[in-house]
């Protein structure tokens, strides 16, 4: 079992995939992350007070699971796809997150402004995230929340 976080405006006690008008990282799926204080962050985005949700994950579950240990031109290709509206098989993704600076340029990337070897000089310094999402019924049947708390704004 693994513990993890979700950040958001209000408690999330049933996990759903939602479809959006954008495809995130790894296409439309429920993220989650290992790292408490990236989901405190997430949680007050837009101001004012959040919930950080916390589940355990039974990642011993019979799942398709893709992983991506760090950023490479693998997780770059996913990305490019996924952001682009390709959808893929995996029940769980998981791997480092396109933070604002490496969102630019990934963008940069996919629009044909910069090259591969660009992209790569340009976020060589940049320190990844991590996220974890789950894309199937069966995957959010493996998450379990165990309970949630207020971020008053002032997540460290």
């Amino acid at each position: 079992m693994r513990t993890l976080f979700h950040g958001s405006r209000i408690e999330v006690i049933y996990p759903e995939i939602r479809v959006q008008k954008f495809h995130k990282d790894f296409f439309w799926g429920f993220y989650c992350t290992t790292m408490e204080e990236q989901a405190a962050r997430w949680s007050i985005r837009f101001g004012g007070k959040g919930v950080v949700n916390v589940y355990s994950f039974d990642d011993g579950a019979e799942l398709t699971v893709k992983r991506f240990p760090e950023m490479s031109d693998e997780w770059l290709d996913f990305i490019a796809a996924c952001r682009s509206g390709v959808p893929h098989s995996y029940d769980v993704v998981e791997g480092p997150m396109v933070d604002d600076t490496i969102f630019n340029y990934v963008q940069s990337f996919l629009d044909g402004e910069i090259s591969r070897a660009a992209f790569w000089e340009l976020a060589r310094f940049k320190h990844p995230t991590h996220q974890i999402s789950f894309h199937t019924a069966k995957a959010l049947a493996a998450l379990r929340f165990e309970r949630s708390y207020v971020v008053d704004g002032k997540a460290k």
